[in-house]
């Protein structure tokens, strides 16, 4: 008996036996999904910036040596995956009530 009062003050349950969670015990707030979203965005728009069209016979192509294929394009996706952990990691501060 004193099992069962135990676990139902952490979780209630629902009709189908499932235990439902709190809003205090999720790993991650709607703001760390916003943070994810963007910086998957992030990821992407670095990908499509290194991204292009090669040369369409055996002949040179200097565009493949142009900044926004290695400059831009790599450092947003690195700033991506970097700012990707932190979204992960981020645990949304409790407000004070005063």
């Amino acid at each position: 008996m004193a099992l069962n009062n135990i676990k139902s003050d952490r979780t209630s349950q629902s009709a189908d036996g499932l235990d439902k969670v709190k809003p205090g015990q999720r790993p991650f707030s709607r703001i760390n999904f916003w943070m994810m979203g963007g910086c998957l965005a992030l990821i992407v728009l670095g990908f499509l910036l290194m991204s292009g069209g090669g040369s369409p016979d055996e002949s040179f192509n200097p565009e493949v040596f142009s900044t926004r294929r290695i400059v831009v394009g790599p450092l947003l996706s690195f700033l991506g995956f970097l700012l990707m952990a932190f979204a992960i990691l981020w645990t949304p501060g409790k407000k004070k009530n005063g």
